[in-house]
Parts: structure tokens; sequence; C-alpha cells
């Protein structure tokens, strides 16, 4: 039964997301029906750019939630990840955090809503360091002068 619902859920994965997690600042670009008086009914999409407090869920009942601040009102919206009505998600900056949820931002106004810039390593120069640190001999030479 299992295989038979990983398979089913397979079909609805999308493929091109990008790789974020809470504490980044992302633009999710939503598609959003509209209904005028005259009974009209109109497709656009509209950009929900706000900082990413949590993320949850795998497979196609995965979510996250972003928040960002509007005239002075905190406003929080949760995205199903694989939801047809995405369109694209960009990432416009990726500090490092160290928590799986930021819900502590909700309470911080202004500057003390702030978070630290990390610079995150690459995978390769991470293993590198790892290798080095543990006294490894198989470790790629580094350039030393």
């Amino acid at each position: 039964m299992d295989e038979l619902i990983r398979s089913v859920e397979e079909r609805h994965l999308k493929k091109d997301i990008p790789a974020f997690g809470p504490g980044d600042v992302v633009r999710i670009h939503y598609r959003v029906r509209e209904k005028s008086d005259r009974g009209e009914e109109r497709v656009r999409v509209q950009v929900f750019e706000g900082r990413v407090i949590r993320r949850r869920g795998s497979g196609t009942s995965a979510t996250f939630t972003v928040r960002r601040v509007t005239h002075g009102i905190g406003v929080e919206r949760s995205f199903p990840l694989h939801s047809p009505l995405i369109e694209k998600i960009e990432i416009a900056s990726q500090p490092g955090v160290r928590r799986a949820a930021l819900y502590y931002l909700r309470e911080r106004v202004g500057k003390k809503a702030r978070l630290r810039q990390r610079a995150r390593k690459p995978a390769a120069q991470k293993q590198v360091q790892r290798a080095t640190r543990q006294g490894d001999s198989e470790a790629p030479p580094t350039s030393e002068g």
C-alpha cells in the first residue's frame, strides 16, 4: 500500500524547488483567482515576499510558513510546497540560523528582528576542513606556501 501511495505522490512533486529553510527571505509567485462583480474570472500572479519561519512535512503534504511585516502589522501565510498554484520560489537572502522554527521573530520588531548574515561554505570546502581537522592522510593537499 505504501508503494502505491508513494508512486501517486511522485507524480505531483515539483522538481524545480530551490533549497531553502527557516531564516531565508523568499519571494513566492502565487497564482490568485479573482472574480469581478460581473462574474468574470481573472487569474493573476501575486508576489508574497517574507522570511521563512518554519518548514514542515514531507512529500506532497510539505508546507512552509512565510512571515512579513506590512505597515507595522505582521502577516503570516502558509503555503503547500508542491502546490500547482505556486509558479516559482526565489531566494532573496540566506542567513545561517540554528533553529528549525523561528517563532521568536513574532515578538521582535525592527532592528531586533534582523538575523545575522553568515557565510555558508560549499560542501567540498567543508569536507576538506573536516579531513584536515581529523588528520586524515587521504585529504587533498592544501596550498600552504
